[in-house]
């Protein structure tokens, strides 16, 4: 406009401060315009209010006073394309402290949040810096006379000035540097965060990882990594980062490392990416994640978890030894009823030697009691084995491995030693189902799986709730390969709470009498060391079948 102004007035006649009327539309709203882009920049969004038509007022009357200049003379009594032969009006002064003031404020928010981000010396803050400097300079030193200049040094200025814009918006993303409102958000993460560029300089950081570290921003920023990571203040080995930094521009994988600080009870996990623009290496980023409470946390949820392991083999171990003094007392009050018979033979025996009377057929009978006494003791010693190695196998811990074949026989057999005492305690009668062949090859810990039975037969007699003269099946079948071993009651079913959580969770219908491990660790149990599983039905008033199932 002001070259138009100043190749057409002549021959169109036409005045060249009619010209500058077009011109000063812009002229007069850019400042308020770039203080806006500086609110924007600062807070990445802004809500319009009615305080802010504030900052028309100026510009518009400034208009009204120029468009109407020929009547009152307000903002120029004189105007010449030669600045210093310009002579200005009373309102032109206050225009140009307006306009410069509103420039001055949005160039220092743009300039201070530039700064913050990326740093004083960057090279977008150089440029902007650099452009918002030149036509302002220029602009004050022509309009206040101080050198001569003609009003065509202004777009010439200003045209300087988008070009470095230009730069520093396109070519090194000035735009694209975090407003202050994200900085705000990255500022509260719970974990730290560096930038660094292809040097390995530090260019950005959060306050989350000064805090980590106990660091001051200007301790950091523009440092290479190598001398930070080198410092007494990572007390760590971070040999291994250090070099997943140098190859982190050729690799798109993500690195993750776990490091404790030296002589220090703090632990971090350590994240690496690259920052990539159109395939263009732009730096690195390092996410520093502080895991000292959650390490913290998993060891008192394992110290928790290992107690109430203990406590759960504890409560298997007490129903063991009940289980020892009744299944063992039986056999051994009928070995003693045994030997004392014995004893009475042999002295029937011994008077009988010499004695005329006694025939060769007393003798044979004798020794027939004899024999028949011995065979019970024999019957009542292999019970007594098969007691021994029954607890002998659930008395071990449960992290031992012991893979054996055995059959559904076997099996039954070591469940129904091991639960006959609880069952005639409760007055409940279990009922074995046999639907299969006894003799399908099963190979695992049988110690663990009889466990797991017994677990649920102990559960179904506790469901219950006391009532006697009750019965739980056991029910044993195959179906596509797969052994399937029944437990079922007919109690009052599981609640749908209990339901939700089974098999995910430590769940207990049994108060405080129970910690709910019991099931959980059956289920681990059945799909750690079988590859099988355990599914179950249920209907309220109609009671509970759980259901493990095995390949065979």
């Amino acid at each position: 406009m002001y070259f138009c102004g100043g190749l057409l007035s002549e021959p169109l006649g036409i005045p060249p401060i009619y010209f500058d009327y077009f011109s000063y539309i812009g002229a007069c709203f850019i400042p308020v315009v770039i203080y806006f882009v500086s609110l924007i920049f600062a807070n990445t969004k802004i809500v319009f209010k009615k305080k802010y038509l504030l900052l028309f007022v100026i510009p518009v009357i400034s208009l009204l006073v120029l468009w109407t200049n020929d009547f009152h003379h307000l903002f120029y009594e004189k105007y010449s394309i030669n600045l210093n032969d310009t002579v200005t009006g009373p309102y032109a002064n206050i225009y140009l402290i307006y306009t410069y003031s509103i420039l001055l404020i949005a160039m220092v928010k743009l300039l201070r949040y530039s700064m913050k981000n990326s740093g004083f010396f960057s090279k977008q803050s150089i440029l902007f810096l650099v452009g918002t400097i030149l036509p302002i300079t220029i602009n004050v030193l022509g309009s206040f006379a101080i050198i001569p200049m003609t009003i065509y040094i202004t777009p010439i200025s200003f045209a300087f000035a988008i070009f470095f814009y230009a730069l520093a918006i396109f070519k090194f993303g000035f735009l694209s540097v975090t407003p202050i409102a994200l900085q705000r958000i990255v500022d509260r993460m719970s974990d730290g965060y560096l930038v660094i560029n292809e040097k390995n300089i530090i260019i950005d950081f959060n306050k989350t990882f000064l805090y980590m570290f106990n660091f001051k921003s200007i301790n950091i920023r523009n440092k290479n990594i190598d001398d930070l990571f080198s410092s007494e203040y990572f007390n760590m080995d971070l040999s291994d980062v250090k070099k997943c930094i140098d190859g982190i521009k050729d690799s798109d994988k993500t690195y993750y490392f776990e490091k404790k600080v030296k002589n220090n009870s703090k632990y971090f996990n350590i994240e690496i990416n690259n920052i990539k623009n159109d395939k263009t290496f732009l730096g690195t980023l390092i996410l520093f994640k502080d895991t000292t409470q959650h390490m913290l946390d998993m060891q008192t949820i394992k110290e928790n978890q290992n107690m109430l392991m203990e406590r759960e083999r504890l409560a298997s171990l007490g129903q063991l030894i009940g289980g020892i003094a009744h299944n063992l007392k039986t056999p051994i009050m009928s070995i003693s009823g045994a030997a004392e018979g014995l004893s009475d033979l042999i002295k029937e025996y011994q008077a009988s030697v010499g004695d005329p009377e006694v025939t060769v057929e007393d003798h044979l009978d004798i020794a027939k009691d004899m024999i028949e006494w011995v065979d019970k003791i024999r019957d009542y010693t292999e019970y007594m084995s098969d007691v021994i190695t029954a607890v002998k196998g659930q008395a071990v811990t449960l992290s031992e491995e012991q893979a054996v074949s055995f059959n559904l026989d076997e099996l039954v057999k070591r469940v129904d030693i091991l639960m006959k005492h609880e069952l005639k305690n409760a007055l409940v009668s279990l009922n074995v189902q046999m639907r299969t062949n006894p003799n399908i090859i099963l190979k695992g810990n049988i110690n663990s799986l009889v466990q797991v039975i017994n677990n649920m037969i102990s559960n179904a007699i506790q469901a219950y709730n006391g009532k006697t003269n009750q019965k739980i099946d056991l029910v044993l079948t195959e179906e596509n390969k797969n052994v399937m071993i029944s437990v079922k009651d007919y109690a009052g079913g599981l609640p749908k709470n209990v339901q939700a959580k089974l098999f995910k969770e430590m769940v207990t219908t049994k108060g405080k009498n129970g910690t709910g491990l019991g099931l959980f660790m059956s289920y681990s149990t059945i799909r750690a060391h079988f590859n099988g599983n355990i599914t179950y039905e249920t209907a309220e008033g109609k009671g509970t079948s759980f259901n493990i199932i095995l390949p065979v």
